[in-house]
């Protein structure tokens, strides 16, 4: 048997020399993504400065533990597990680590495999005859051969030299997209825990009111039937009456629309738990007080924002991707080119020596030419994405501090408005007391009374309709802060 021949060393020599430019001249065309830079002034102390506001300790994360309420606790929880909308922006996250998965995928070898396996008998196909005295001619004929099997096999695998960083700047760019929208889940992390708090404090506020209405309502009730007793008595006239009946019916009517404002924030909160209408707690349908965070609010300063409002790491994100996309339209000025090889094998059992294999291996270069036009159109289109982005995460940076300035002043505004509605809503009853006494003492008319006890009245309404306008402050405050995404819901 003849040896096999060696195949000379230089060739494998020559095949490094070819490589080697393609691996070590690699570089990533585009420009390199930097972070933009914040206003300075943005990183220190909120403007808005007020005793009950703590500037020092940050915001923890679960600011809703603030309030010490368990019932809240337990169902920014659940609503955290089970909201429709998170399960939605999760779905979405899912899909984008996919698409970088498949970016990434890009760096791998693509290889081919396909092969055949045929069998049948061969055909053999003739034609001729003689003429004779007897008019005899021949035909065409056909022979069955003998039964033969055809081997095919081909195997390629192809390799692309990311010289100028087409791959990598597309994976730079979809690692930067999964980012925003893990950003942007984030964000509705922050806005389920916070309307989910607004929800319950708003059916608790509302429970107060009720409680608050009826106490009116049976207050009106004993000074009419007083009324009417007087007015048999003589001591007062019709007129009097029918005040004091207006006043109870006032009182009365204002029991529907308290009632009806409850049942809308209870069964908000049941579409944040992810429940039916029918389907809220007990416990938060039972709320008739609602709780205070109590101390100062810790709400840190803008250092602390910027780096907690998943917002501006959304607008942060998307300006990196644009920017990496910006390198994927330039590397379509130049070729693309790919180290690969390929290999065949044939059999055919009827044909001797038949079998025969067949390989290459070598780079090849893929350059659509000349259509620079449209790839620099591409480039400009890019660099304009890139130009928003930038404006847009801008943007986001003074909405971030504009909101939380916002809230901070109608906190404070809240907070000193509440400290006087209590005043006066503890010197109404007293009067109203005083005024009774008076009018048993025969010093005063039930004019009077009916006027002390419509101030009183109005100053209870007023501290109800106050105290849930603050609380729904307060939540906006923690909103526009940022907190609520960063620990995940307990197992």
């Amino acid at each position: 048997m003849p040896d096999t021949p060696t195949p000379p060393r230089r060739s494998g020599r020559r095949l490094a020399a070819l490589l080697a430019p393609l691996l070590v001249g690699a570089c990533a065309v585009g420009p390199d993504y930097s972070a933009p830079a914040t206003p300075p002034r943005a990183a220190g102390d909120f403007v808005t400065t007020d005793a009950r506001f703590d500037a020092v300790a940050p915001l923890p994360d679960d600011w809703w533990h603030l309030y010490k309420d368990p019932v809240l606790d337990a169902l920014v929880e659940q609503a955290l597990t089970a909201n429709t909308d998170l399960r939605v922006a999760n779905a979405n996250l899912a899909r984008a680590q996919a698409v970088l998965s498949e970016s990434r995928a890009a760096r791998l070898p693509t290889t081919n495999l396909n092969g055949g396996l045929s069998w049948g008998d061969a055909v053999q196909f003739g034609g001729g005859g003689q003429g004779g005295g007897g008019g005899q001619g021949g035909g065409g004929f056909a022979n069955l051969g003998e039964t033969q099997v055809t081997t095919n096999a081909n195997a390629s695998l192809a390799w692309e030299a990311d010289l100028f960083g087409r791959v990598s700047r597309s994976i730079e760019a979809a690692r930067a997209d999964a980012a925003a929208i893990e950003a942007a889940r984030d964000g509705v992390r922050v806005l389920v825990a916070a309307e989910t708090t607004r929800a319950y404090l708003q059916a608790c506020t509302q429970g107060q009111g009720l409680d608050v209405a009826r106490q009116s309502v049976e207050t009106t009730r004993r000074t009419l039937e007083l009324t009417q007793a007087l007015e048999r008595a003589g001591s007062v006239g019709k007129a009097d009456v029918e005040r004091a009946g207006s006043a109870h019916a006032s009182a009365r009517a204002a029991l529907p629309t308290i009632e009806a404002g409850r049942r809308v924030a209870l069964f908000e909160l049941a579409a944040l738990l992810g429940q039916t209408p029918d389907s809220v707690p007990q416990a938060a349908r039972s709320c008739s007080a609602p709780p205070s965070p109590g101390a100062a609010l810790p709400v840190g300063d803008g250092a602390a924002l910027l780096r907690r409002r998943p917002d501006l790491r959304e607008a942060e994100r998307n300006l990196a991707a644009e920017t990496a996309r910006i390198g994927v339209a330039t590397a379509d000025l130049y070729p693309r080119i790919s180290l690969g090889g390929s290999g065949n094998f044939l059999r055919n059992d009827m044909i001797k020596g038949s079998d025969s294999f067949s390989f290459g291996l070598g780079p090849l270069i893929s350059w659509t030419f000349p259509d620079f036009g449209a790839a620099h159109a591409r480039i400009r289109q890019a660099e304009a994405q890139t130009d928003a982005a930038l404006a847009q995460f801008d943007g986001q940076v003074l909405t971030a501090l504009k909101e939380v300035e916002q809230g901070l002043s109608r906190v404070a505004g809240g907070e000193a408005q509440m400290a006087d509605l209590d005043e006066a809503e503890t010197r109404a009853e007293r009067a109203w007391q005083l005024t009774q006494q008076r009018q048993r003492a025969g010093s005063s008319s039930a004019l009077d009374v009916l006027a002390a006890q419509a101030d009183l009245l109005a100053a209870r309404r007023a501290v109800v309709e106050a105290r849930a306008q603050l609380a729904s402050d307060r939540v906006d405050l923690f909103k526009a802060l940022g907190g609520g995404w960063q620990t995940p819901p307990a197992s």
